[in-house]
């Protein structure tokens, strides 16, 4: 499996036969460059927030999954069964805070987890359906969005063999956030990789046997603020 990050919460997970997007941001309102990779999957966190459910920029045709509106059990797409951890933005910065999810998958053997926008400390329950996961895809940039130090403390208790941050401050971003160095500073150096590119291969054959923190570079980020 390829990953690949775009920017915000937006990552392609690219398979042996299918591909998936996450959360596709709106970009006049984050202040990054559209999109230009089909998926045959998109999934998105919630319907109602433009940073996560920008679907209509991604070509390929794909069938547009929002994980708000599963039930419970989940749906199988294309042969994928998505998952949803039912959550929601944040309940102390916000004062209108929005339903949103997390949301499990499987793809070429790798189980999958991406948090969508979730605001708050993530519950003993949320935490058991996490459990056993390969990849965790997590917003780092601090308020509204989960306080790292929770956050911290749940990608201790799952135990994911590769965590990705996503959703940080970058440059141009038109929404404040902080830089992904104040999650990583919560994990050793050595278990922190910064990435040099947008993208990795995942194999189960590479899967390290301790958690790390892969600091991929955004791909979608503009050259100045009027690009």
């Amino acid at each position: 499996m390829y990953v690949k990050w775009f920017a915000h919460a937006s990552v392609k997970l690219q398979g042996d036969s299918l591909t998936i997007i996450t959360d596709p941001y709106t970009p006049q309102e984050l202040g990054f460059l559209p999109i230009a990779e089909p998926a045959d999957i998109v999934i998105r966190s919630s319907a109602d927030d433009s940073g996560h459910n920008h679907a209509e920029m991604i070509t390929g045709n794909p069938i547009v999954v929002t994980a708000t509106e599963l039930e419970p059990e989940g749906e199988t797409v294309k042969d994928i069964h998505i998952t949803p951890i039912y959550a929601q933005e944040s309940l102390i910065y916000k004062e209108r805070p929005r339903d949103n999810a997390m949301y499990l998958f499987n793809l070429d053997g790798l189980r999958v987890a991406h948090l969508g926008d979730i605001g708050n400390r993530i519950t003993e329950h949320q935490l058991a359906s996490l459990l056993g996961i390969d990849v965790l895809i997590a917003p780092t940039g601090g308020p509204p969005t989960i306080d790292l130090a929770d956050l911290a403390d749940a990608v201790r208790a799952v135990k994911p063999r590769i965590m990705i941050p996503v959703h940080y401050d970058l440059p141009f971003t038109k929404v404040k956030m902080l830089p992904v160095t104040e999650f990583t500073a919560f994990f050793q150096p050595e278990s922190v990789v910064v990435n040099p590119t947008p993208e990795i291969e995942i194999t189960r054959a590479n899967l390290p046997a301790e958690t790390r923190i892969v600091v991929l570079q955004a791909s979608t980020l503009r050259k100045s603020p009027d690009e």
